[in-house]
């Protein structure tokens, strides 16, 4: 059996994070979440032993953060040998096709646009949840 995955939230926005997990566990995902509220502190555990030693990791990443793009950690995970098979989900108020393609181009799994509408948000995520229900995590290793 798989070691469970390890949820690696990058949000600056408190709120945006309270929901995404709140709807997360709402779809019955009891998955830990580690939260960075900045891409400096979330891209530097990423590339630390500690996630390395984590076994599976999904990253759900915010575009639009006040110190870096979530873009260029996008692009650092998925340059990275050891956590390029990290899952990616893009997590974003920004949906201009440009960008949403150039994030699939980089290499995310999935690109998800925030609704403004709490409800309409509120249903992505729990839709998001029941996507990390069913998915296998492939396992991260260092060798």
């Amino acid at each position: 059996m798989s070691n469970s995955v390890k949820i690696v939230m990058i949000e600056d926005d408190h709120g945006h994070a309270k929901l995404i997990e709140k709807n997360i566990r709402r779809a019955n995902i009891s998955n830990d979440i580690l939260h960075f509220d900045n891409g400096e502190d979330g891209l530097n555990y990423l590339l630390s032993d500690d996630a390395s030693h984590d076994s599976s990791i999904l990253i759900l990443l915010d575009l639009n953060l006040p110190d870096m793009s979530g873009v260029d950690i996008l692009t650092k995970v998925k340059g990275d040998e050891v956590l390029r098979r990290a899952p990616v989900v893009i997590l974003t108020t920004t949906d201009d096709r440009t960008e949403i393609q150039h994030c699939y181009d980089l290499g995310c799994n999935v690109y998800i646009t925030k609704p403004v509408d709490y409800d309409a948000f509120a249903s992505a995520i729990r839709q998001l949840g029941l996507f990390l229900s069913v998915i296998q995590a492939p396992t991260i290793s260092a060798e």
